[in-house]
């Protein structure tokens, strides 16, 4: 589940079945959104549903198909409200699932990629990631920017937590 910080009222929900729903007014209405998906989120888990933090219209998807036996990078990003999404996995490592995306909260083009195998950064809006630093080689459950100190928190499978300064 996320709220946008840009639109009050917008939320959007995913599942572990594939399944994404949008709504604009607290949850009074729902919208599906599950059929105009691309074809390789059909049926993942969707792990996580990160709203642009500049505008309402963007969201990213980080999806994991492992259980059906897909180990690629599943990113993607829509800047239509979820009616059409694009991929934004680039070049990230081919056997590395995503398990978070996160964009900046004051540089949309900046953005964060927890995967199973480390942290990686696009300054380019995903079309294309680079390692972030000496982290180890552990999967990336979590990220955040702290929206006062603007420190970067990543959330480690089995390392514990990592503080950037200042990002």
């Amino acid at each position: 589940l996320a709220e946008s910080p840009v639109k009050a009222g917008l939320l959007w929900a995913g599942t572990d079945a594939g399944k994404l729903w949008i709504t604009e007014n607290d949850g009074q209405h729902w919208t599906d959104l599950s059929a105009g998906l691309p074809a390789p989120v059909k049926g993942q888990w969707i792990m996580r549903v990160e709203a642009g933090n500049q505008e309402a219209s963007v969201a990213y998807l980080a999806v994991d198909g492992h259980r059906s036996g897909n180990f690629s990078p599943l990113a993607f990003r829509t800047a239509d409200g979820g009616k059409t999404w694009h991929s934004i996995a680039g070049n990230l490592p081919a056997e590395g699932p995503v398990k978070v995306l996160r964009e900046d909260p004051k540089n949309p083009k900046l953005l964060y990629a927890g995967t199973e195998f480390g942290l990686f950064v696009s300054v380019d809006r995903g079309a294309s990631w680079v390692k972030f630093g000496d982290l180890p080689t552990v999967a990336v459950d979590d990220i955040a920017v702290h929206p006062r100190e603007g420190d970067l928190i990543i959330a480690t499978h089995g390392r514990s937590l990592f503080v950037v300064d200042d990002i």
